[in-house]
């Protein structure tokens, strides 16, 4: 542990996805070095393995074992996005690589972030956090062992499962409420439960019961109808929202695009013990290798694993460098660089020099 006087050196996973995978990813561990260098503390090993389309190229799988392996034996890793649906059958149909990861590692926690950098913002003052359950809810492939959960008894008739246990909203309702306690102390749990009065219904009980442990943390709920509503006329007053995991999903989207855009929103994928660095964004592949990609969201989910790191091993070292990651990128916005989707011009390798100059002026 850091706090022995001998500092921990970490070794992260590198998997650079598909699409602007490839450009974003290099970007955030450059951001990463320069952050972790400026602190003094010992280098991060990084290690690339292969996933997505090149290692269906190169190995005959998407989401090779042997990347599975590796990774278990990393302090953490950064995930680029994928193009799945771009992928030759049977890839195409398979449990697509972010999923695959997630349930091997049961990362149950997806916490995305939503803050206002600049003026591009539609809703100023924006400063929430999405804690999003991971592992099951209306998203059919977070609820099946095997297969995706989908199934059609006839071609007419298209079926989903959706799943909510006690225990799956337990853990996601303390993480929410443990980040709550160390942020501005209030909780707002959405569901729909005047619809979905007994899955739905399960999640807010079991959340208020939660609640209980934390006197200290206001708690507030809405339906998720309401909460889009709540969420565009008063962003800046919510802290940390829990969710399961669709609603979740929709929320977060929103809420990226409020603080100014989905090309901003990070995400880390959690569990007690393992956790991933992943853009909230997906692949777009119609920019990809035009050096127009936003790679914010992929630095500040980066500086989100070296936070959860730093919190895990109490390495104060690298707590300071998740700090200047996210640091770094607010002084170059309000320096006015950004890239297209945020009205600036600057490509996505100008941006990052631009965030690890900044940093060098912390």
């Amino acid at each position: 542990m850091a706090t022995s006087g001998i500092p921990h050196r970490y070794t992260l996973g590198v998997l650079h996805g598909d699409g602007i995978g490839p450009e974003i990813v290099p970007a955030a561990v450059l951001i990463a070095d320069t952050a972790v260098a400026a602190t003094g503390a010992p280098p991060i090993t990084w290690e690339e393995l292969p996933l997505g389309r090149r290692a269906i190229e190169e190995l005959g799988e998407a989401t090779p074992k042997a990347t599975l392996a590796a990774l278990a034996e990393t302090d953490g890793w950064l995930l680029g996005p994928h193009d799945s649906a771009s992928y030759p059958e049977p890839f195409r149909s398979e449990l697509n690589p972010s999923g695959t990861i997630r349930k091997h590692f049961d990362l149950y926690a997806n916490v995305r972030p939503a803050k206002a950098f600049s003026g591009d913002a539609i809703a100023h003052g924006t400063d929430l956090v999405i804690m999003r359950e991971n592992t099951e809810g209306f998203y059919a492939d977070r609820n099946t062992h095997l297969g995706t959960g989908e199934f059609m008894p006839t071609p007419d008739v298209a079926v989903a499962m959706g799943i909510i246990t006690r225990t799956a909203c337990e853990r996601i309702a303390r993480e929410a409420f443990e980040l709550a306690s160390r942020r501005r102390k209030k909780v707002t749990v959405v569901h729909k439960a005047n619809v979905l009065k007994l899955t739905t219904g399960l999640f807010r009980d079991v959340c208020r019961d939660i609640a209980r442990h934390y006197p200290d943390v206001e708690v507030d709920d809405f339906h998720i109808d309401a909460m889009t509503v709540h969420l565009v006329r008063r962003a800046r007053e919510f802290d940390v929202v829990v969710t399961e995991n669709m609603f979740g999903d929709i929320l977060s989207d929103l809420a990226g695009e409020l603080a100014g855009s989905l090309g901003i929103a990070p995400s880390l994928n959690a569990s007690q013990d393992r956790a991933m660095a992943q853009a909230a964004h997906g692949s777009a592949p119609d920019i990809a290798g035009q050096d127009l990609a936003n790679p914010v969201a992929m630095i500040l989910s980066t500086a989100m694993l070296l936070e959860w790191l730093g919190t895990r091993h109490q390495d104060e070292a690298l707590l300071r460098a998740a700090g200047m990651m996210e640091a770094g990128v607010a002084a170059t916005f309000e320096q006015g660089t950004s890239t297209r989707d945020m009205g600036g011009s600057a490509g996505c390798r100008a941006f990052a020099d631009a965030v690890a100059t900044s940093i060098g002026l912390l």
